[in-house]
């Protein structure tokens, strides 16, 4: 989408939407880019609902307050409504294995000095984790593994390889944690189910300690699909999302809470 071009449409576009008693007005848009806020921390945009007042080849224009409005990518987006409907839409959120939004508050149980529980929500501003559904481990090269694969970004710079691996279906999740003296005879290593439209199977990372390298191996009904050796750690991200990532994430979903606009007399 050409948002230079639909910058300069949106006066025309909105005429006629706008209060006559309101000078200006605001708008968003949705074209797959990672929003930024003002103190320049990524952040997940919330579900909103608008009514459709305009489209064109490349946008639709949802009015979603008295002078605010959204902008959608029509590429992106999976469903395209009429002129008049009144709709929900949401925009792609970074997201936890327990399909819960990466951004919600964590929760914890503290006590007070007497003894009585209470209940602590921690949110840290800019932080969307997606930690890993598995033990803590002793093996320090698969300490090290989960680290960077909660902590390194995704190729596209705005999810974290474990957004990536939520977005791929990753579930079922299994570990080998071997102790120091049989490190190299059974690697370290996480192993996962995924479903995407790319590969649906198993997925192994491999820690390789002789090269100080990964593996990555697919596998489907036990048979091994295709193998990736002498992977570095900052090239973990590139390699998931070529075996696995297929783009579907970047998808805005839109529903239709009402049909056609109706006829006024």
């Amino acid at each position: 989408m050409d948002t230079q071009a639909i910058r300069a449409q949106m006066p025309t576009l909105v005429r006629g939407h706008v209060p006559s008693n309101v000078r200006s007005f605001k708008f968003n848009i949705f074209d797959g880019q990672p929003k930024v806020s003002t103190l320049g921390f990524h952040v997940d945009p919330k579900p909103f609902e608008g009514k459709v007042i305009a489209t064109t080849d490349e946008a639709i224009v949802v009015k979603t307050g008295r002078a605010e409005f959204a902008v959608l990518d029509k590429a992106l987006v999976t469903d395209v409504p009429d002129e008049g409907a009144k709709v929900q839409v949401e925009p792609y959120a970074r997201r936890r294995f327990d399909g819960m939004r990466a951004d919600t508050p964590e929760e914890s149980t503290e006590f007070t000095a007497d003894g009585q529980p209470y209940t602590v929500k921690r949110l840290i501003l800019g932080s969307a984790p997606a930690k890993l559904p598995i033990p803590e481990p002793q093996c320090p090269e698969l300490q090290e593994l989960i680290h960077q694969l909660e902590q390194l970004p995704a190729p596209d710079g705005f999810r974290r390889i474990t957004h990536l691996l939520v977005d791929a279906g990753a579930r079922d999740f299994t570990v080998v944690d071997p102790s120091p003296r049989n490190i190299i005879a059974t690697p370290p290593a996480i192993g996962f189910t995924v479903a995407s439209a790319k590969f649906q199977g198993r997925v192994t990372v491999l820690y390789e300690r002789g090269l100080d390298l990964y593996a990555v191996e697919l596998h489907r009904n036990s048979n091994l699909v295709e193998r990736v050796d002498e992977v570095s750690f900052d090239e973990l991200g590139q390699a998931l999302e070529r075996l696995i990532d297929d783009g579907s994430w970047r998808l805005i979903r839109v529903q239709r809470l009402s049909g056609r606009k109706l006829v006024q007399h």
